[in-house]
């Protein structure tokens, strides 16, 4: 890498002031969010097609467009998941090039939160930070977990007390301090902000969070990639946050901008679920402005964000790029998950299901055209949410270990068809 960085400073998203590359994230003027910046002309001097092909299949082949200064110390096995054409599910929702951005096999704990949390863990270690923490609907504790595990980080998740017991157990097992709050995902985000300010730890989607941010656009340089260098027209996203969009969003942007793609049109449409969809609903009632949901009630815990941190920016970011939102019930979450899995041979979680259910419901409005690529992004395991469809996928047949009872049953199964 060269011994230059080419991530410059931190920039407020409002104002534009700058900022050292401190763990700091908030604008002292006007509050707004600060963001990484990068010397994009010096980063085109050096990036090209043929240097990221030449480099391991991971995240970090795209490390020049990443918020770190020299190479990085966390998750190097990070990313550069699948890009599968899904032909089953393509028929079965009537389209003809559909693509599912496969993060449920993240390493190393099956979820996009890994692409983030290697970031934001590679930049604490070059700050000096030795405790590392996060709010967490789950994921995201999980990876925090694992990565400062590995790194020989201390840490601690905080995660409301309701959270899936797999998601819970997923992050007990690596020895984490998890710390379970008596409230919704925003009143642990809030405690969170207090206890980064008193103790100066590594909060990653606190003070840490403009180098957290960045980790997602990995997900969109491999979409590009993947795809032989082009965008594809139509890409759907779960929105939690609302960050993972926008941050693809800006990682079109900064393959368009550095030559790295074909240019062409591009929509992104954000997903949610009904009982937590306060971005979807203000952009099906036309305003910028995000309404909180106090109290999330959905079966897709790890969305259920009332009070969404990018909520605006993925509003701008969909009417940009001429997409839209759109949300679904729990009843079609778990018809999606079935699909995908019953298609594909791919288990998502529930935020999967609400992405699967949505582009179903875009589709079939004709708002995404049947015939044009259209890219659905899968965030997470479906192992992460097996409560979610436990009693809603049948029970195994149960048989004598006779060749007669095996048959019997065969015969019973061929009559019902």
């Amino acid at each position: 890498m060269d011994k230059r960085p080419f991530f410059s400073h931190l920039q407020c998203r409002e104002c534009s002031r700058q900022y050292p590359k401190d763990a700091v994230h908030v604008c002292e003027f006007d509050f707004g969010p600060l963001e990484a910046a990068f010397d994009y002309e010096a980063i085109a001097q050096s990036l090209t097609r043929e240097k990221i092909s030449s480099r391991a299949h991971s995240m970090w082949r795209y490390r020049e467009l990443l918020p770190i200064e020299s190479e990085p110390t966390v998750g190097l096995q990070v990313g550069f998941t699948p890009l599968i054409p899904v032909h089953n599910l393509a028929r079965r929702l009537g389209v003809e090039e559909l693509y599912v951005k496969n993060d449920t096999v993240n390493y190393p704990t099956l979820s996009f939160k890994d692409r983030v949390v290697s970031v934001a863990l590679s930049r604490a270690k070059e700050l000096g930070i030795r405790t590392v923490a996060c709010a967490s609907t789950g994921n995201l504790a999980n990876s925090v977990a694992a990565n400062a595990a590995s790194a020989g980080l201390r840490s601690f998740v905080l995660i409301p007390a309701d959270l899936e017991p797999s998601k819970v157990l997923g992050s007990l097992v690596f020895g984490t301090n998890v710390i379970g709050i008596q409230g919704a995902y925003d009143q642990v985000n809030r405690l969170c902000s207090e206890v980064a300010g008193k103790y100066g730890w590594g909060f990653v989607n606190v003070n840490l969070r403009p180098y957290y941010a960045e980790g997602s656009k990995t997900m969109g340089f491999e979409i590009i990639e993947q795809l032989g260098w082009r965008l594809p027209r139509h890409t759907v996203i779960c929105m939690a946050s609302g960050s993972l969009l926008t941050k693809i969003h800006k990682s079109f942007k900064e393959f368009l901008q550095l030559g790295l793609s074909k240019p062409g049109p591009y929509s992104i449409y954000g997903a949610q679920a009904a009982g937590c969809s306060p971005i979807t609903t203000a952009v099906k009632n036309d305003t910028e402005v995000v309404r909180p949901v106090p109290r999330p009630q959905t079966i897709a815990k790890s969305l259920s964000i009332g009070t969404p941190a990018d909520g605006y920016y993925a509003i701008r970011t969909m009417k940009e790029t001429g997409g839209t939102a759109e949300d679904c019930t729990d009843g079609e979450i778990v018809d999606a998950i079935k699909l995908l899995a019953e298609t594909e041979g791919i288990f998502a979680e529930t935020a999967g299901g609400v992405t699967v259910a949505c582009a179903k419901k875009l589709i079939e409005s004709g708002r995404i055209p049947r015939d044009e690529s259209i890219v659905l992004c899968i965030t997470g395991h479906g192992l992460k949410t097996q409560e979610a469809i436990v009693d809603k996928v049948g029970e195994p047949k149960l048989i004598r270990p006779t060749l007669k009872a095996f048959e019997a049953l065969l015969e019973h199964e061929l009559q019902s068809i």
